[in-house]
């Protein structure tokens, strides 16, 4: 079983590679909530998240032999990019399998760390498999993205510095992928706080632990579905959870509208960067997935930052939807001059801006003496999108609200 004294040395030789990240009050979300909460960045760490700490730390202990073998791992991003770092500063060579369909963005910064990578398998576990071959040809050393002690111990000195910069925390919150870094963080926390609440989120498309922990035994999904990609795995580790059913108090579930406000909130009122993964643990506190009291010191870990520049786009575009700001309709008019111009004016004297606008006269699904019309417009607020459709309908069109 993982230990404090383990994570405590394990921080010894963490803390050559990998940086003590800050732990910053947000007057924004405390607001939001009436809970005093913290933010703790991790997506300020080194590779952008918190998998250096674990590969690092497994990394470290390995034996003469298995140094001059070499590593292969498997994994989605961020810890493939924590192996790659934690292998090159270790003078080791590191092999990383990563799924087909992963941010470009991860692939290019884990081959920038001077990793073999190759791309095999349609998710994590697929890709896992793979590793595991290649561990067997090549005779590599498998550094596991969760289900191993050492790397445990690794993630765990998160824990200890959530300890050091928040002593008086009433709960901290952490993502659960495989979970590695919870069982760490747990046991770091716990192992020093006995009054401290500990809660994992999962995202939805990706929720094996909350059945996991009901029927007492690991549970495995058929497939994972989510802008969490960070933490879509199909199960978590059998070391982990073995730590979990001793140290995690509750387990919670946010769907992928609920991480995209949380990320697009960060982004416009902190400033703040993170990928899906990194928003959950603030999505669960914004979304009140677990309850908390007024004033409740609550600490939400951000646990990485590596977002593909691609895919930050939409997943603004689905915040901005939560939050009324963005309106996607759809209008049928008659198909005579002035009707386009009509509506264009009804939208301007209420105030909202149009994005994009898309005029077809040949749909299937419209009248031969009609044309459907489809607006994207920016909006205030989600009082501000309501009244826009109440105006439009006022004035005798029928309205379909896209998102």
């Amino acid at each position: 079983m993982l230990t404090l004294s383990a994570i405590r040395d394990a921080r010894e030789r963490v803390d050559k590679v990998a940086r003590h990240t800050p732990l910053e009050r947000s007057r924004t979300f405390s607001e939001m909530t009436g809970a005093d909460v913290h933010l703790k960045l991790e997506n300020f760490q080194r590779t952008g998240a918190f998998k250096i700490r674990g590969a690092t730390n497994r990394i470290a202990t390995l034996s003469e032999t298995d140094r001059e073998a070499g590593v292969v791992t498997a994994s989605a991003g961020n810890h493939a990019q924590g192996v790659a770092l934690a292998a090159e500063r270790a003078g080791v060579d590191a092999t990383v399998v990563m799924p087909k369909f992963a941010p470009v963005s991860k692939v290019k910064a884990t081959r920038g760390y001077g990793a073999n990578v190759r791309l095999e398998g349609t998710d994590y576990d697929e890709a896992q498999a793979y590793a595991h071959e290649l561990e067997r040809e090549l005779g590599l050393t498998y550094v596991h993205a969760f289900d191993d002690t050492a790397v445990m111990a690794g993630q765990g000195t998160l824990g200890l510095e959530i300890v050091d910069d928040c002593p008086d925390l009433d709960t901290v919150v952490v993502p659960i992928g495989g979970g590695g870094l919870i069982s760490g963080v747990a046991v770091a926390i716990k192992e020093q706080l006995d009054d401290v609440r500990v809660v994992g989120v999962q995202a939805e498309g990706a929720a094996s632990a909350p059945e996991s922990l009901r029927t007492g035994e690991r549970q495995e999904i058929d497939s994972v579905d989510t802008i969490a990609d960070g933490i879509a795995t199909r199960s978590v580790g059998e070391k982990p959870f073995a730590i979990m059913r001793e140290y995690v108090d509750e387990v919670v579930v946010v769907d992928d509208r609920e991480i995209a406000l949380a990320l697009t909130l960060l982004l416009e009122r902190s400033k703040t960067l993170v990928e899906g993964a990194g928003a959950v643990a603030l999505a669960a506190v914004l979304s009140e997935a677990f309850e908390y009291d007024d004033d409740e010191t609550i600490v939400a870990a951000l646990c990485g930052g590596n977002i593909d520049l691609n895919r930050l786009g939409t997943v603004i575009r689905r915040g901005l939807v939560q939050m009324g700001r963005y309106l996607k309709i759809t209008i049928n008019l008659k198909d005579r001059p002035g009707e386009l111009e009509r509506v264009s004016s009804i939208v301007a004297r209420t105030g909202a801006n149009v994005y994009a606008v898309h005029h077809d006269r040949t749909s299937r699904d419209v009248a031969v003496n009609a044309a459907e019309l489809e607006l994207e417009l920016e909006t205030d607020d989600a009082e501000h999108a309501a009244g826009i459709v109440e105006e439009l309908e006022a004035e005798g069109y029928n309205v379909d609200i896209l998102s």
